[in-house]
């Protein structure tokens, strides 16, 4: 049984960092791919940035490019979401979430997302 579980969320200024964490267990997902969304408090959950699990290929949301960076540690089957200059308008439960037929390439991310972490808040002050 896949389980997602993320850490790292927290309380941050504006223009500070912060570090979000995904760790994976029951992981057999080697050829699809892994995503982070995020939703803020009245608003649909929405993409961030996705990679695939045995390669590089990232894609991002065009609101957090440049800013977020996604990536993965294989021995620790865990996926991480470095935000750096961030902004108000970032505060939301950020989830991971990936599937057996999730697909990542450098022009999107697509397919169905089997399994969810809980999620962790990430509040940016201004």
């Amino acid at each position: 049984q896949v389980q997602l579980v993320e850490s790292g969320g927290g309380l941050v200024q504006a223009g500070g960092s912060l570090r979000v964490s995904c760790a994976a267990s029951g992981l057999s997902l080697r050829n699809s791919a892994v995503a982070w969304f995020r939703q803020a408090p009245g608003k649909e959950r929405e993409f961030v940035a996705g990679m695939r699990w045995n390669a590089f290929t990232t894609y991002y949301a065009d609101s957090v490019k440049g800013r977020f960076t996604i990536s993965r540690d294989n021995a620790k089957a865990t996926v991480y979401l470095q935000m750096n200059s961030l902004k108000p308008e970032d505060t939301a439960v950020y989830y991971c979430a990936t599937g057996a037929a999730y697909q990542c390439s450098r022009s999107g991310c697509d397919g169905s997302l089997d399994y969810w972490g809980q999620g962790t808040q990430v509040t940016v002050s201004s």
